[in-house]
């Protein structure tokens, strides 16, 4: 469905072409008066140099052939050679109603369906999920819906990291607390037992210990990095260990992802790319790619036109282990082999940014990926406190992911409790998550990924200004008024949307044309902030029209129907934006 700044565009540019000037000067643009006029030309402007003439003319002219065009209420030339546009209402109404009649609200959807791998998430087993886990988790779940939304096949992984050095390390701070477990007697012969030798609570305790004591200890990190070569080497007591790590550790982790509305289609980790690279070492070896540099195995990735030095990719240490980039790489060849991606986007932080220029630089170089696989990186900044530094507990150390929920959920639930004494308590406390993770999400996703943000509860959790709980509270309040006028006898089904008879009602009106324009450009840039700016926009944009327009008692049935239909039809671009956000609304607050 063309967009309205192309309808408009296209109008505009027909009377250019009648007026006998390049019809490409006709491009609009919203206006950056909106007390002056909705849509705005400056084609007269571009134009007055290469015709010679005085821009006004130019806009007179063009004016003039717009006279009469049903599209606009008012087209005028104001010096020195501006176009001012008002479109009318019917052409404002007509467009909302063949939106509603478009799959996805008139988006344009591509002609196939590409397949987009979504790499985001990456937590490390044997560890819960912290707030540093927080962007890459809701950034990566918004950009996967917003690009299904436009059309994609999208496979989110969680990638995780299951495979390095901190399973040696838990391995071997095990052994030292049970040294008598079956895992760690070499004459032990029998089957290994179904049941796990720690609870999630315990091995949340064993991680962090032990990678306390490798920095401070050099003999129990060489038993860590042994126990480490054992387990990939396919020791089968560290196998064993290996797996009880990882079940204990998914259920804990798929957990934590559901309580923050965030779901994998794949739980695939470092560990299953590990059968890749043998394979893939020897073919970048034998094609030759790969080289020896003082021992190790590397690519080479710099290039001509680099303005800093970019290092070689490094395949193989010099003691034949491999990396994090041999694994990246390895599971980039899975990718393809498997799923065969149009594209893969990794939602990482920002700093790792010159790692995956090397990554997928090699990849490139390589061949594991196809000259036009399109391979992104969606770099976040830091979450901070309102000192400034990264977020962290009162006492110092880095929050649980559960933790940090819990507390905006009980916040949540002691206001809507207090607003609402005789609300159920499960009603409550389900509303209360909501809110809270509509805070949560929207605070983070409202900043540009690549930005460093201050984490502000009471900001965040504020029901006025742009926040999460201002746009679930503007869609409960339309609820509100549907489930009125239908207990009054109207259905809302029914409800004809008229053109506007207020400014107000225009603007609202207006911003739900722009819908389509606010995704797609989401979705180009990986950019979910410009749904939120979108939706609070046409928060405001409906508040504005609430505010000044009598709903439910209007006399006049005919504009009754039409403001029902218009609220209706704002309630569901409303609850599309928050779901392509990754959080819903109750039904009351």
């Amino acid at each position: 469905m063309e967009k309205v700044l192309e309808l408009i565009s296209k109008e505009v540019g027909d009377a250019f072409e009648a007026a006998g000037y390049d019809r490409e000067l006709g491009k609009v643009t919203i206006s950056n008066r909106p007390d002056l006029c909705e849509y705005q030309c400056n084609g007269a402007m571009a134009g007055a140099k290469k015709y010679g003439k005085a821009p006004f003319i130019i806009a007179d002219e063009v004016a003039e052939k717009l006279a009469g065009n049903e599209m606009f209420e008012k087209v005028e030339s104001v010096k020195p050679g501006f176009l001012n546009i008002v479109v009318s209402g019917d052409f404002a109404r007509s467009y909302i109603v063949r939106m509603l009649h478009e799959k996805h609200l008139g988006v344009t959807l591509p002609g196939h369906e590409p397949t987009i791998i979504i790499d985001y998430g990456g937590p490390n087993v044997a560890k819960s999920l912290h707030v540093g886990h927080l962007r890459s988790a809701v950034i990566g779940e918004s950009i996967k819906r917003i690009l299904k939304y436009t059309g994609n096949k999208v496979i989110g992984d969680a990638h995780l990291g299951d495979w390095g050095l901190q399973m040696g390390l838990v391995i071997t701070e095990l052994k030292e607390r049970q040294p008598d477990l079956c895992y760690f007697d070499p004459d032990f012969t029998g089957a290994y037992p179904k049941e796990a030798p720690f609870t999630v609570k315990e091995l949340g305790d064993i991680y962090p210990t032990a990678s306390a004591k490798s920095k401070e200890d050099e003999d129990f990190k060489a038993r860590a990095m042994e126990a480490t070569k054992l387990l990939q080497d396919g020791y089968k007591p560290y196998r064993a260990l290996w797996h009880h790590i990882m079940n204990v550790s998914l259920a804990d982790l798929k957990q934590n992802y559901k309580n923050l509305n965030v779901d994998f289609d794949l739980w695939k980790g470092e560990s299953d790319a590990d059968p890749v690279i043998p394979g893939m070492v020897e073919y970048m070896k034998s094609h030759g790619y790969a080289h020896e540099s003082q021992g190790a195995l590397v690519v080479d990735v710099a290039e001509e036109t680099d303005t800093k030095e970019i290092p070689p990719c490094m395949i193989l240490k010099s003691d034949g282990a491999s990396l994090y980039n041999t694994t990246d790489l390895a599971t980039i060849k899975q990718r393809m082999d498997e799923n065969h991606p149009q594209g893969i986007v990794y939602v990482v932080d920002k700093r790792q940014e010159l790692y995956f220029t090397q990554v997928f630089r090699c990849a490139r170089k390589t061949k594991l990926v196809m000259p036009e696989t399109e391979l992104h990186f969606v770099g976040f900044g830091t979450m901070n406190g309102k000192d400034g530094k990264p977020f962290k507990t009162r006492a110092g150390g880095v929050m649980p992911l559960g933790d940090l929920i819990s507390e905006i959920d009980e916040k949540m639930y002691a206001r809507i409790k207090e607003g609402n004494p005789d609300m159920p308590e499960d009603e409550a406390k389900d509303t209360a998550h909501k809110i809270a993770l509509s805070a949560l999400k929207y605070g983070d996703l409202s900043n540009q990924p690549s930005k460093d943000y201050i984490f502000d509860i009471d900001k965040f959790t504020s029901f006025e200004g742009d926040t999460g709980p201002y746009i679930l509270y503007t869609i409960v309040r339309i609820k509100s008024i549907l489930r009125k006028y239908e207990a009054e006898g109207g259905n809302v089904k029914e409800a004809k949307l008229g053109n506007p008879d207020s400014p107000a009602m225009k603007d609202l009106m207006l911003g739900l044309t722009r819908f389509a324009d606010a995704v797609e450009s989401a979705a180009r840039d990986f950019a979910p902030n410009r749904i939120c700016g979108y939706i609070y926009d046409l928060s405001n944009a409906f508040n504005s029209f609430y505010h000044g327009t009598k709903i439910l008692s209007e006399t006049d049935e005919y504009k009754k129907s039409s403001y029902i239909a218009l609220l209706a039809t704002t309630l569901k671009v409303l609850e599309t934006g928050i779901d392509l956000l990754g959080f819903t609304s109750p039904e009351y607050m």
